[in-house]
């Protein structure tokens, strides 16, 4: 597949309310195309079903939503040359499959679970060899406290691993802390510029 052909990845880090959604939403509009949001969330309590009403009525009129949990990479690689998915956010996809005891199998290992979780990220990223683009918002978790639960350490641990994986194969890499985005990875040569 030629080099031209491959789409951009785009991976956007914050903390919680660090206006990541709101620049991802901006790089997804620079891109140009036929934008579809991807969103991740589940409505298991009043309080979240609100957070994603008001989420979906931000959104533009002409944007296409997806809800996935979990088979996200499947939503992306369908994707064609042009397309621009924005998915938000990782670290929610991340607790779907890691709190689902189906996946990747009836009686899995912890272990079994991280190496599943780790591949799907890899797929994610190949979502772009289509000509599609894809913004990824992820929480970056890695800068507070240990939590004092096993699953909380998991969870923060395998949220590490799977930006790494992420910002491994993107094309750019923006850390958000107040609204304000700071790059931290421009590979060379990808030959576009993102009109912010």
């Amino acid at each position: 597949m030629s080099k031209s052909m491959k789409g951009k990845l785009i991976l956007i880090l914050g903390g919680a309310r660090s206006g990541k959604s709101k620049f991802a939403e901006k790089v997804a509009v620079s891109l140009g195309g036929k934008i579809t949001y991807i969103a991740t969330a589940a409505p298991l309590d009043k309080e979240m079903a609100e957070r994603i009403r008001l989420h979906q009525a931000s959104r533009p009129g002409d944007w296409q939503t997806v809800e996935e949990q979990k088979n996200v990479a499947e939503v992306i690689l369908n994707g064609r040359k042009g397309d621009v998915f924005l998915l938000d956010c990782i670290t929610l996809w991340l607790t779907n499959m890691l709190l689902d005891e189906q996946l990747p199998g009836t009686g899995a290992t912890r272990s079994e679970k991280e190496m599943f979780i780790l591949a799907q990220a890899a797929r994610l990223a190949e979502g772009v060899k289509s000509g599609a683009h894809l913004v990824v918002v992820s929480n970056e978790v890695g800068m507070g406290i240990v939590p004092d639960a096993s699953l909380g350490r998991t969870f923060r641990d395998l949220a590490g691993k799977v930006n790494q994986v992420l910002a491994g194969k993107a094309d750019r890499v923006y850390l958000v802390i107040a609204g304000l985005p700071l790059e931290l990875k421009a590979t060379a040569g990808t030959g576009f510029e993102l009109d912010l």
